[in-house]
């Protein structure tokens, strides 16, 4: 998109595989400067801040008689997961079904939206099929899922692989619909073709929303795990949770519920800093 936004450039500069581009590092400049470096400090020393006190407060409620473990009692049972090798399986397991039903939604939803988002025909024919599948819960999938494919590992992947690819898709419709139909007319009166433009405009412009669909659908996927390891499952942290409901094993619980929002964040991060390296011609606070 910013390519079409150069003052001074030729049609030919605009349109030729040499177009000028943001110097390499420039958005990650400011980053190095004393005020850049003081804000990310600051907001590591907030994330610390923030830490301990919501472990306070979780120790403080199970202090005063609410049904919670302390932090103590889950860090030990913890330890106990960590040695036997139980908790590093059930990480594996989990992480497994989330990662390949999470990539495989992507992997659809991407195409796809760009499908309904430059094509009018494609549109009319898809969305409504997304639609409809967008309003039943990918949970409410499980038991026809199981009938059709089983109680192996399919049923389980196909449920995190629906609610990531639903999450996918409509943020990446939306960014090619959004695109600035200015840009898009602009690259036409310069003679580029409609590959041209879907390639050198379309794209980057519905980047940042690609990758937030992304973010999304990793969320949901996470989300979806717990009850896709309903499905028979003999290991993973859903499963764990689930089998520890049965003996009021509060610590093991809060042990596989921390174990999922660690992973999430570390699998946000990562996804966040692609987004800052995709999209740095983008202004941000």
């Amino acid at each position: 998109m910013h390519v079409l936004d150069q003052q001074g450039a030729s049609p030919m500069d605009a349109l030729s595989d040499k177009t000028p581009e943001a110097p390499p590092g420039a958005a990650a400049k400011s980053a190095r400067t004393p005020s850049g470096k003081r804000k990310q400090r600051r907001a590591l020393l907030l994330n610390a801040l923030s830490v301990v006190l919501g472990i306070a407060l979780w120790w403080a409620l199970a202090a005063t008689g609410f049904k919670l473990p302390t932090p103590p009692q889950v860090v030990s049972r913890a330890g106990t997961l960590i040695s036997d090798g139980t908790l590093a399986d059930d990480v594996l397991a989990s992480l497994t079904r989330v990662v390949i039903g999470f990539v495989l939604g992507t992997a659809v939803a991407i195409p796809v939206g760009f499908l309904m988002g430059w094509y009018a025909t494609a549109r009319a024919l898809i969305e409504p099929w997304i639609q409809f599948f967008r309003t039943i819960p990918p949970l409410a999938i499980i038991p026809l899922a199981i009938v059709v494919m089983g109680i192996d590992e399919t049923p389980k992947i196909f449920v995190i692989f629906l609610a990531a690819f639903l999450a996918c898709v409509i943020s990446t419709f939306q960014g090619v619909v959004n695109v600035d139909r200015t840009l898009i007319d602009a690259a036409r009166v310069l003679g580029a073709k409609d590959g041209r433009i879907f390639a050198r405009v379309v794209v980057p412009a519905s980047t940042p929303f690609i990758l937030v669909g992304m973010r999304v659908g990793l969320g949901s996927a996470w989300a979806t795990l717990v009850a896709a390891e309903l499905i028979a499952a003999q290991q993973g942290l859903g499963y764990r949770m689930q089998n520890a409901q049965l003996y009021y094993d509060l610590p093991t619980i809060f042990v596989g519920l921390i174990s999922i929002g660690i992973l999430g964040l570390l699998m946000d991060r990562v996804l966040l800093l692609a987004e800052r390296k995709l999209t740095g011609w983008q202004e941000r606070r």
